[in-house]
């Protein structure tokens, strides 16, 4: 099979819509399930490449969340804490420490659990029955990994009712070099982004600290790999092994890092004990308690407080979470590494990455303030690396 029809494009009046092999040859995937459409393989085929290059310059297991052609998280198959496990919705799931293929997805879908509602997955590795029932369970359009054991297959044929969208792909295709797309009739050609990224490129650091720590290393790689699939102008943090938040398509790279930084930022304050510990109802549902933590950590969280709101949330009203308490929590925070799919043309970025807890950053270069973002680093004991190479992606 080298051609599928699809229901229509990105929108229901774009028809005609297919998928098809220019050069004749037979599709390298298999739908075992479902009906895949136009955007859900945009995200299949930008979130296979993601997670197959983690796995081949780390040697581990690797997952996405894709939502609109852009990850909300990218994370490898580290180990994960009582805590991250709780903050993740998924401290109840059994064999979890047991399959990296899952840990790398609990911790992916649990970085953004917002953004990633309705997401499309992938995974580098075979899908297993662990990963399978973390997917389950989870508003999920899709996902694409290069195998699936019988029990995952059996697991994921049940959502949707058996309509759920699973599909195989052969882990050795390679595509042409060069690759086309269409604009308003126009046929553009270029040649495949097949740059190499990992811990080679992080030996050019400008910074009086250069010091990277394997740890360190590990997570600017996933910035990168990230950077290389998510629409640009994007700026990624990641911390042990996940992406903690993604700024992308913004116009202004200072909106990418605020966007980015605030996404770490909840991400971090998830896991205080004060949101762990929230005395959530038993007849409270995943999304709905998404939802309510999001509200319950920004500036509305009164919304959720109200008398006659907290007693349909919680079983005792929650003291609030102030936001002095919570520039108390971020300001103990070190150890995240950020990247940068284009120079910071200011050193601002370097400022809003430190409020994150930002010891660790990769960039291309090249800016002519660059003088200006190395001693904005110098400033805060910072580690830069200069790769040389900018990861726009469109």
């Amino acid at each position: 099979m080298n051609e599928l029809e699809l229901k229509y494009g990105c929108n229901p009046n774009q028809k005609p819509a297919r998928i098809f092999m220019a050069n004749g040859a037979d599709f390298p995937l298999e739908i075992l399930s479902g009906k895949p459409g136009f955007i859900n393989f945009l995200d299949a085929f930008n979130s296979w490449q993601l997670v197959k290059e983690l796995k081949e310059a780390l040697g581990m297991p690797a997952a996405t969340s894709f939502k609109h052609v852009s990850p909300t998280s990218a994370a490898v198959g580290t180990p994960m804490s009582d805590d991250l496990k709780k903050a993740c919705f998924v401290d109840d799931i059994e064999g979890l420490d047991e399959s990296p293929i899952a840990l790398a997805y609990a911790r992916a879908r649990g970085t953004d659990r917002m953004c990633s509602f309705g997401d499309w997955i992938a995974l580098s590795d075979t899908c297993d029955a662990v990963a399978a029932s973390i997917i389950k369970r989870e508003v999920s359009d899709g996902i694409i990994a290069p195998d699936y054991t019988p029990e995952a297959l059996e697991i994921l044929k049940t959502k949707r009712n058996g309509n759920y969208n699973i599909v195989k792909i052969d882990p050795n295709y390679v595509p042409e070099v060069q690759e086309l797309k269409q604009v308003y009739g126009i046929t553009f050609e270029q040649g495949r982004n097949n740059y190499k990224i990992d811990a080679s490129l992080l030996e050019n650091l400008p910074t009086t600290n250069k010091n990277l720590s394997e740890e360190a290393k590990r997570d600017l790689v996933i910035a990168l790999i990230t950077l290389k699939y998510t629409q640009s102008n994007s700026v990624c943090f990641v911390k042990d092994g996940q992406a903690i938040g993604v700024g992308a398509g913004q116009q202004s790279r200072i909106h990418c890092t605020r966007l980015a930084g605030s996404k770490a930022d909840v991400w971090h304050l998830r896991q205080n004990p004060k949101v762990l510990n929230l005395p959530f109802l038993p007849t409270v549902g995943r999304p709905d308690r998404d939802n309510t933590i999001d509200v319950y950590i920004s500036d509305e969280y009164e919304d959720v407080l109200a008398d006659g709101v907290w007693e349909t949330l919680f079983s005792t009203k929650p003291e609030p979470f102030t936001r002095e308490e919570q520039k108390a929590y971020l300001a103990t925070l070190s150890g995240v590494s950020v990247g940068s799919d284009a120079f910071f043309p200011f050193g601002d970025n370097i400022e809003r990455a430190k409020k994150s807890g930002v010891s660790y950053i990769v960039q291309p270069g090249g800016s002519i303030r660059d003088d200006n973002v190395i001693a904005t680093c110098d400033k805060y004991d910072i580690a830069m690396a200069f790769t040389g190479m900018r990861l726009f992606h469109h």
